[in-house]
């Protein structure tokens, strides 16, 4: 047991180490990442055709976890890495197992705004045995400017979100809700 904790102190004490823990760098850099927000009204997308009832569903997406860590020190940019997890569903309109989802990723000065946004697409595959999946994405090159050293992530905000057709987005904004039932 000893040599597992003096193991995790030494590991604790490099670590620290390697992060510039001297009183001049945390002076310089407090460090805390931005932020990671969904946008709430961009959390999920469901594909009608027809009329917006279920069974008219083709099929849906949604965000159900992000997180992001980053790294920074004295008057370097923020190089941050995001995991989006993203569940899918087919629904009863949906005719082909294979679809393409697009979400996107901005970094916002917080509450302000957009500095750099990008979309990506994910093409989805549903085996023959279930309508659902689940992707997880990692996206691991952001790299956000500062304006100097004291220049803190939390000056900042990573925003992500699925990319919707304006009628998506109305659906969403309206309250109403469908989900495609738990996958676990």
């Amino acid at each position: 047991m000893r040599k597992v904790l003096a193991g995790a102190l030494i590991i604790s004490a490099c670590a620290l180490a390697g992060c510039g823990s001297s009183r001049e760098a945390r002076k310089s850099n407090p460090a805390p990442c931005p932020n990671i927000i969904v946008l709430s009204d961009a959390a999920r997308a469901i594909e009608f055709d027809g009329e917006q009832t279920l069974e008219n569903v083709a099929y849906s997406a949604e965000i159900t976890n992000v997180s992001l860590a980053c790294r920074y020190f004295t008057d370097k940019p923020i190089n941050a890495e995001i995991r989006v997890d993203l569940a899918f569903g087919r629904g009863p309109k949906g005719e082909a197992r294979q679809h393409e989802f697009t979400y996107f990723v901005a970094v916002t000065r917080r509450d302000s705004e957009v500095i750099a946004k990008e979309e990506f697409s994910i093409p989805v595959k549903f085996d023959a045995k279930s309508d659902t999946a689940r992707v997880r994405e990692k996206i691991d090159k952001i790299v956000i400017p500062r304006a100097n050293a004291k220049t803190s992530g939390t000056n900042f905000e990573v925003i992500v979100g699925l990319s919707l057709t304006r009628e998506q987005a109305v659906f969403n904004r309206s309250g109403q809700s469908l989900k495609f039932p738990d996958m676990k």
